[in-house]
């Protein structure tokens, strides 16, 4: 990010309604009348507010990570950097922020699930030291559409 004036800093509830804009941006789904909503939102971030993280350019928002925890691993969720600033180094101190506020809470293990058409992202944690394990099948099961 050297020559760029980025900041990294934590999100609020106020900056919701950008992060949705920049996932959709970016090509992430999300699920705005679900686990995304402005309530779903702010209910997490008020357990976890150091684990909703956002890159700035001056005020404009360019790019999101959001972290959770298990209690056992670390999760890197939700990565997405406006496609007019890839290549910079941002995912990459995204990345490091979230594993550094994973590490305040004690947890030594990181991990991010990633589209298997999604080439960028397996590439760049590929190089920030991830390895892939092709072994796990990933299964998942909803109460309800949207959540």
């Amino acid at each position: 990010m050297e020559g760029y004036n980025i900041q990294i800093r934590a999100l609020t509830i106020e900056d919701h309604d950008e992060m949705l804009r920049l996932w959709k941006k970016a090509g992430l789904t999300s699920r705005p009348s679900g686990r995304d909503s402005r309530q779903s939102i702010e209910e997490q971030m008020a357990a976890a507010p150091d684990l909703f993280i956002g890159a700035y350019e001056d005020r404009r928002l360019i790019g999101v990570v959001v972290a959770s925890s298990d209690g056992r691993k670390g999760w890197i969720n939700r990565l997405a950097v406006h496609p007019d600033f890839r290549r910079r180094g941002i995912a990459t101190a995204l990345v490091a922020e979230a594993e550094n506020a994973l590490r305040k809470r004690g947890t030594h293990i990181f991990a991010a699930l990633i589209m298997e058409s999604n080439v960028a992202s397996k590439q760049l944690f590929r190089e920030l030291g991830y390895k892939e394990l092709k072994e796990v099948s990933y299964f998942s099961k909803r109460d309800r559409e949207g959540a």
